[in-house]
């Protein structure tokens, strides 16, 4: 959008870029409310290769963090607020908790959160779900093959051999595999299982200041209704609203001249328009009874 309406960030999902569809969609209908959208590429994720092997994981907060500080300081007197998708939602929920009130923003939502990743991990291991596992870790690897042949080519030996000395990655077949030779051995956690511990944003949503919306979906292939939190682990400024279907980042809801119509492009520009909202109720939407009455909604 234009002018001076409130910033919202987009953050995308693994192995995401902020051309993804989902991305541009809610871009579009955030501008047409009168929203200014922009969405971050996280590192190595725009087309250009950083140089460095580091790029980004679940919960790695310190670029979100920054880029935050930055809207802030370029866009004085601005609102801003904030909407992430899967591996995007739970990094953004978990800096949410983290940040409490010095978060600053006005409103922020998430979208298919992996909210406690060792179950997810899990899951992507079983039935169907497998063909996503296959794909994800199959353009995870890829990257890791072209991000060693970067650092080779611009001279950075030392961190080319950090990728290198991971090992054969190409026989990697499960996240939990993957997070523990790759992500453990980029970042420094333990093992797969410290890294999920200290990065589910699940932990974190008791700590959140801000109103936040958790849009979730019971039939979503990457975990199971085990990751949704009980009434007592939100703080009272968190709304979840959970869908019997809408799959992953998915919630349509039915066609418009031919093409898929996404309820997620109605209902974060609606949530965000609330909390803009002087006269809305938005605290008596958030906490525990209103996540009791979402599991029992219907399609949406």
């Amino acid at each position: 959008g234009d002018g001076a309406g409130p910033v919202v960030l987009l953050l995308h999902g693994l192995s995401g870029s902020a051309e993804s569809g989902y991305l541009r969609g809610l871009q579009q209908a955030l501008a047409r409310r009168g929203f200014r959208a922009v969405a971050l590429n996280f590192r190595g994720c725009s087309g250009v290769m950083n140089d460095t092997a580091r790029c980004y994981h679940s919960g790695e907060t310190g670029d979100l963090d920054f880029v935050m500080r930055t809207l802030r300081s370029r866009e004085t007197g601005s609102l801003i607020g904030a909407v992430g998708f899967s591996l995007g939602g739970n990094m953004l929920l978990k800096w949410l908790g983290e940040q409490g009130n010095r978060a600053g923003v006005f409103g922020a939502a998430a979208v298919s959160v992996p909210l406690q990743l060792d179950i997810c991990a899990t899951r992507m291991d079983a039935g169907w779900s497998r063909m996503y596992r296959n794909r994800l870790l199959h353009e995870l690897k890829a990257y890791l093959s072209a991000k060693r042949a970067h650092l080779e080519r611009i001279g950075r030996t030392e961190e080319a051999r950090r990728i290198e000395n991971l090992g054969d990655w190409w026989g990697i077949r499960s996240f939990w595999e993957y997070d523990r030779r790759v992500v453990a051995g980029l970042y420094g956690f333990r093992d797969a299982a410290d890294y999920y511990e200290r990065s589910s944003a699940r932990q974190f949503l008791g700590a959140i200041r801000h109103p936040t919306l958790i849009l979730q979906a019971l039939d979503d292939p990457f975990m199971t209704p085990a990751v949704l939190p009980e009434a007592d682990e939100l703080s009272a400024e968190v709304l979840i609203e959970v869908s019997r279907h809408g799959g992953h980042v998915g919630f349509v809801e039915g066609l418009e001249h031919g093409r898929p119509r996404y309820w997620l492009d109605a209902r974060i520009p609606d949530f965000l328009d609330d909390c803009l909202d002087a006269s809305h109720p938005i605290g008596k939407l958030c906490g525990t009874a209103h996540l009791k009455r979402s599991h029992q909604q219907q399609n949406l």
